[in-house]
């Protein structure tokens, strides 16, 4: 079945290419009577659409989206919600040179090897800019989370060597690589104009934490909850890289390190008094916040000279010019956030549908 929809209950369709005439998605799932309106939407669109700062691509568009079905007078119907955002600047002459030619790091071969036809404008279908989709998507996920107290927040944890060593969650959208370090933010912009100067670019690290998650999401076998959040974050472009909690760093530490004690809470409910494990274990939420780290990989749209082959094999020399961010960090922060959002908010119906009755509602 061809990948474009994501989830079970709540679950994602994402469709159309770079520069063809428009591109967006379908929600179907969403419960009735959630309030949303297209501002909700617009925010994350705002936070990740091309052109807002230095650091990242010079394409204007202003992805404006539109609700098409599934909300009448602020609220969600239950049925099945489309939204649009029409492509405004796509420059297609910007591939025609090179339209035969695999571009390195691109999936233009993989492409042709698959379907023996592509899309060459932008990448077509392969293009970031299909994360539109899901950051709409993760918007209206977000909603619906908020309902039960989930907050989620991500931000450029580092770029290259330069790792943020403070975390203030308020300097996150004060500065446009979307760091919570100030001092480490500037040395990052310096560091990317440094790159962009020298026609290269730059990969690192984002981090997403989601806070107030209930306890009881996940299932025990396949869909565990760090499966999915694995598969949601290993689906977005440029992404080599994905860990929860501890991560690889629990290659170094010993049983008595990594085990995270329980202790009854203040509030009286249970928790643990270190997070090593990153809010899962046995594919379970735990309630304590989960905590997701995803590496990108340095743009490959770069406009120095590559090495490489044409569609019969002859060997070539290309220059990749146009638009193209120099690193994916800031623009990756909003989309990492949609992808856990619809991951948790899937889990959050599915675990309605896992007993009969809530803790609350049991007669014991």
């Amino acid at each position: 079945m061809p990948g474009n929809s994501f989830g079970h209950v709540f679950r994602l369709t994402t469709w159309g290419e770079s520069h063809g005439p428009a591109v967006g998605c379908t929600v179907d799932g969403c419960p009735a009577g959630l309030p949303l309106d297209v501002d909700d939407i617009q925010r994350e669109l705002d936070r990740r659409r091309v052109g807002q700062s230095r650091v990242s691509s010079q394409r204007r568009e202003a992805d404006e989206v539109q609700i098409l079905s599934g909300v009448f007078e602020g609220r969600t119907t239950g049925t099945p919600i489309t939204m649009v955002v029409y492509n405004t600047d796509a420059k297609s002459h910007h591939y025609e040179n090179i339209k035969d030619s695999y571009r390195p790091g691109h999936a233009d071969y993989t492409w042709d090897v698959k379907y023996g036809f592509r899309d060459w404008r932008g990448g077509g279908r392969s293009s970031a800019r299909e994360t539109i989709g899901r950051v709409a998507g993760g918007a209206i996920a977000r909603k619906l989370l908020a309902t039960v107290g989930v907050k989620i927040v991500g931000y450029t944890l580092q770029l290259a060597d330069l790792r943020a060593e403070v975390f203030d969650e308020e300097e996150i959208e004060r500065n446009i690589m979307r760091c919570p370090d100030a001092r480490v933010a500037a040395l990052m912009v310096e560091r990317v104009d440094q790159a962009r100067r020298e026609l290269d670019s730059l990969g690192g690290i984002v981090e997403v934490r989601a806070r107030g998650v209930p306890p009881g999401l996940g299932e025990p076998v396949f869909d565990k909850l760090q499966a999915d959040i694995g598969k949601a974050m290993f689906s977005i472009p440029a992404i080599k890289g994905v860990e929860i909690g501890e991560g690889f760093g629990v290659a170094m530490l010993r049983g008595s390190q990594n085990n995270d004690p329980f202790i009854r809470r203040d509030d009286g409910t249970i928790g643990t008094a270190s997070n090593h494990h990153g809010g899962i274990l046995g594919g379970i939420s735990t309630g304590e916040e989960i905590v997701v780290r995803l590496a990108a990989k340095p743009p490959a749209s770069i406009a120095r000279p590559q090495q490489t082959v044409d569609r019969d094999g002859n060997p070539v020399t290309i220059e990749v010019h146009g638009r193209h961010d120099p690193t994916v960090l800031p623009r990756l922060v909003p989309v990492a956030e949609a992808m856990l959002a619809l991951v948790l908010a899937d889990h959050l119906l599915r675990q309605r549908l896992a007993r009969v009755a809530w803790p609350e509602q049991s007669d014991g």
